[in-house]
């Protein structure tokens, strides 16, 4: 990140970076999530009430907050990130 800010990068490009690398994460979180759980519903069929085991509207629901909630925290580290100071970070490595 340094190395960026000191080459010309502004906050808005190093957090743009953070948080893409991140929702990338939570992407590919969210699929494999959806796959597995569509797998498992069939196994826990019998402990549902009220809901089919493959609800859309649940799974998009839980989708939807998972991404919310990875998105908010993805935002946290991205904001420090974007304020980083070259000099510094560069002094660490």
């Amino acid at each position: 990140m340094g190395v960026r800010v000191a080459l010309g990068a502004v906050g808005s490009d190093i957090s743009g970076l953070v948080l893409k690398q991140s929702l990338i994460v939570v992407a590919v979180g969210l699929v494999l999530g959806t796959i597995a759980g569509t797998g498992v519903t069939r196994l826990m069929e019998n402990l549902l009430f009220g809901v089919s085991p493959t609800d859309p509207w649940t799974f998009a629901l839980v989708g939807l907050t998972l991404a919310t909630v990875a998105t908010a925290a993805a935002a946290i580290p991205a904001r420090r990130a974007a304020r980083v100071d070259p000099i510094t970070v560069l002094r660490a490595d």
